[in-house]
């Protein structure tokens, strides 16, 4: 059987690890004023960031079409593949839904709500590309096993400024001011397929970042060891290397992947917001 793994861009992996994974993509579009980019490869989250500090308005962003989906899926279809598609948390966009419209007409294409969004998703689609490469699973098995492991997903991120959540109406301004004034970075977590505020930290970026994650490791303390993702919208070479040590310090995960997030995840979070994210379900079982 011909497997064809298939995303979209808020799965918020690098280029190399979409080739290395075979995984094919369809990005969403992000709306700056009258101007409409495709994410990933049109707009990074540089430009996102240049237009809100000079207007002060967050863009849009946009799941594509039933009809755009037809036209990503139709080449793999023809030649031969039964299609697994991953994409943001079907509570968190229309992306899903539309998608469900889609493979309601062809049975071989099959959908995994991931529950989540950024490289959590993504997790779930390398773990979706090492099942196909072994040759023991039909599409539908693959598609059950990467659903069943979504349940247990641990994404989080630590937010510098919460300009952005204020903007799009994600928190009061009175919240808005005390963080500023305090120097607060609130934890955002995926609960039940939901973005909401865990805990806050207070401090330097780098610090609130080292304290985050050994949180994080003791709270969702069963981690699929194979591999954890950093990944961050925009971050200094002391975010990123202070992450990377601490999780380094952990020294269990086989790999550690570090990924920018594209723009749509970015623009609604904002400069300088980093998290970890795995699987939560332990070292058995899953291969």
């Amino acid at each position: 059987m011909k497997i064809q793994i298939t995303a979209d861009s808020t799965c918020d992996l690098s280029q190399e690890l979409y080739q290395k994974y075979d995984i094919k993509v369809i990005p969403f579009v992000v709306t700056l004023g009258d101007e409409t980019y495709l994410d990933g490869s049109e707009i990074k989250p540089e430009d996102i960031f240049s237009y809100f500090d000079k207007n002060k308005e967050l863009p849009k962003t946009g799941a594509r079409s039933p009809e755009d989906l037809k036209k990503f899926f139709e080449p793999i279809l023809k030649d031969g593949y039964e299609i697994i598609h991953f994409g943001i948390g079907s509570k968190l966009s229309s992306g899903y839904a539309n998608c469900e419209l889609v493979a309601k007409e062809n049975s071989k294409i099959h959908l995994v709500n991931t529950k989540t969004l950024s490289s959590g998703s993504g997790l779930l689609a390398i773990y979706a590309s090492e099942l196909a490469r072994t040759g023991k699973y039909t599409a539908s098995q693959i598609a059950e096993m990467a659903s069943k492991r979504a349940d247990f997903h641990q994404t989080s991120f630590i937010v510098e400024r919460l300009n952005y959540l204020y903007k799009g109406g994600r928190c009061s301004m009175i919240s808005l001011l005390g963080a500023n004034l305090l120097g607060i970075k609130p934890c955002l977590q995926l609960k039940d397929g939901e973005i909401k505020v865990g805990k806050k930290y207070i401090g330097s970026t780098p610090n609130c970042l080292k304290k985050y994650i050994q949180d994080e490791l003791s709270i969702y303390n069963t981690p699929d060891h194979t591999r954890v993702m950093i990944t961050y919208s925009t971050a200094t070479d002391k975010m990123i290397e202070m992450a990377k040590s601490t999780l380094e310090s952990y020294g269990k995960f086989k790999e550690i992947l570090i990924t920018q997030a594209g723009g749509v995840i970015s623009s609604h979070c904002g400069e300088n917001t980093l998290g970890i994210l795995y699987l939560n379900d332990g070292d058995e079982g899953h291969y």
